[in-house]
C-alpha cells in the first residue's frame, strides 16, 4: 500500500499556522473516507474531489444542490411466494444499516426521502428459485431522491431484478441486508431515456456464510453514476460484484466499485466489462478493494476490460488495492483498455464473414461474459438483443488509437 506523505520545513522562531490554513490530511484507507446522511455536511461539488474528477459535475448539479421530491413514487412489482414490499417510514430501523454516504449526491437523497421501499424476502423451505422483478418507469424530467432497502433473510435464495426505464433525474440509496447463508442475485438494468440522470449508490452487507452476486447492466441514460459496495462483515462471506455497459455519443457511464473484507476467510470476484463508441461517449471505472486487519485468508481479484469502437470515445479505468494483513489467499486486479484484437478480426473474415459484421460478432461476445452469468435465460436473450440494436446504431469501426487509463 502507498502512502502520501508531506514535508514541511518550518525555522524554530516561527509560529504554528492557525488551523483553518493548515494542510488537510489525506485519507490513507478506503474505510476512513468521511461519511454523513445530512447533505449540510458535505461541501458544494467542484469537479475537483477525487471522487468526482471524472464526473461531468455540471450535467447532474440539480441532483447534488437542489431541492428533490423525496415522496413515494410508482413502482410495480412480480409476485413471489415469501417476497413483499412496503413503504416504511424514515425511522425504521434497518435504514442504515448496510452503509451510509460518502459524496454529496447520495447524502442529499438519503436527507431527502420521505420513506423507504422495504423489500423482504424471507426463508422457501420448498427450495424453489424466486426471480422477482421490481420495475420504474417514467419518473419524469423532476429532481427526485429515492431510498430502497432489500432484507434477505437467513437462509433465503432470491434473484431481484432492478428494472429502470423511461424518464428520470434521480439520485438515490439501495442498501441490502443478507442475513447468515442467505443467497441473493441482484440485476439493476439501467435502460433509461437518452437524457435521463441518475446517480445511485448501493450498499451491501452480508453475514456469515451469505453470498451475493451484483450485476449492473447500462445500456441507457444521458449521465450515469451506478456505485456499488459490498461490506463482507461476517465469515466466509462471498460477493461477486459484475458489470456490463455500452456508451454511444454523449453518454457517461460511471461505476465506482467497493468491496471490504472485514470477516476472516471472504471472498471476492470483481468483473466489469464496456463497449463505447460515437463522438464523447464517456465511461469511468474505479474499482477500490480494501482487505482489513481482521480479514485472514481473504481471495480477492477485480478486473475491468474496455473496447474502444470508434474515435471519439474514452475510457478511464482506475483499479485500487489495499491490504491490512499479510495472512491472505491471494489478492490481485488487472485492467485493459484498447480496440479490436487484430487476430479475431482476421480469424472471422477468414472464415468469410464480413469484417463489418464480424466487429460485432466480437463486441456481442466480449459483452456475453457478463450477461451469460445472470442466471435468467430469459433476461439474458432480452439484453443480448439490446446489444445488437445498439450495434445497429452506428458502424462499427477500428479506432485508431487506444483510450486514456
Amino acid at each position: 500500500m502507498t502512502q502520501d506523505s508531506q514535508t514541511q520545513t518550518q525555522t524554530p522562531q516561527a509560529a504554528p499556522a492557525p488551523t483553518h490554513m493548515r494542510a488537510p490530511v489525506p485519507v490513507q484507507t478506503r474505510s476512513e473516507r468521511f461519511t454523513s446522511t445530512e447533505v449540510s455536511e458535505f461541501p458544494a461539488v467542484t469537479g475537483r474531489e477525487p471522487m468526482w474528477k471524472y464526473t461531468p459535475v455540471a450535467r447532474i448539479q440539480e441532483l447534488t444542490t437542489g431541492d428533490l421530491d423525496g415522496s413515494p413514487y410508482v413502482y410495480d412489482v412480480t409476485s413471489a411466494k415469501g417476497v413483499s414490499t412496503l413503504w416504511v417510514g424514515r425511522e425504521d430501523s434497518r435504514i442504515g444499516r448496510a452503509g451510509r454516504p460518502e459524496d454529496r449526491a447520495s447524502a442529499n437523497a438519503w436527507t431527502a426521502f420521505e420513506q423507504a421501499l422495504l423489500v423482504s424476502i424471507s426463508a422457501d423451505l420448498s427450495g424453489d428459485h424466486r426471480e422477482v422483478t421490481l420495475s420504474r418507469a417514467g419518473l419524469g424530467a423532476a429532481p427526485r431522491a429515492a431510498h430502497t432497502v432489500v432484507e434477505v433473510a437467513e437462509g433465503a435464495t432470491a434473484t431481484l431484478i432492478l428494472q429502470n426505464t423511461g424518464a428520470a433525474h434521480l439520485t438515490e440509496n439501495v442498501e441490502f441486508l443478507l442475513g447468515r447463508d442467505a443467497d441473493l442475485t441482484v440485476v439493476s438494468l439501467q435502460e433509461w431515456d437518452d437524457d435521463a440522470l441518475h446517480v445511485a449508490a448501493h450498499f451491501a452487507r452480508l453475514a456469515e456464510g451469505a453470498r451475493l452476486k451484483h450485476v449492473a447492466i447500462t445500456l441507457g441514460g444521458g449521465v450515469v453514476r451506478l456505485n456499488p459496495s459490498a461490506h463482507l462483515a461476517g465469515a466466509r462471506s462471498d460477493a461477486e460484484l459484475l458489470g456490463a455497459y455500452f456508451a454511444d455519443a454523449t453518454q457517461h457511464l460511471e461505476q465506482q466499485v467497493y468491496v471490504y473484507h472485514d470477516g476472516p476467510e471472504t471472498r471476492s470476484r470483481v468483473t466489469y466489462k464496456g463497449a463505447l463508441q460515437g463522438e464523447g461517449a464517456r465511461t469511468v471505472w474505479i474499482g477500490d478493494v480494501l482487505i482489513g486487519p481482521k480479514a485472514v485468508g481473504t481471495d480477492t481479484y477485480e478486473q475491468n476490460r474496455n473496447l474502444v469502437l470508434t474515435d471519439g470515445a474514452r475510457a478511464d479505468s482506475v483499479p485500487n488495492l489495499e491490504i491490512e494483513t499479510g495472512d491472505i489467499v491471494g489478492a490481485g486486479h488487472a485492467s485493459a483498455t484498447g480496440r479490436f484484437d487484430d487476430e479475431q478480426l482476421f480469424y472471422l473474415q477468414s472464415r468469410g464473414i464480413p469484417e463489418e459484421e464480424a466487429r460485432r460478432l466480437v463486441v456481442r461476445g466480449f459483452l456475453a461474459e457478463i450477461v451469460q452469468q445472470i442466471g435468467s435465460p430469459a433476461l439474458q436473450e432480452r439484453l443480448q438483443a439490446k446489444i445488437e440494436a445498439e450495434l445497429e446504431t452506428t458502424s462499427v469501426t477500428a479506432a485508431s488509437t487506444e483510450a486514456a487509463h
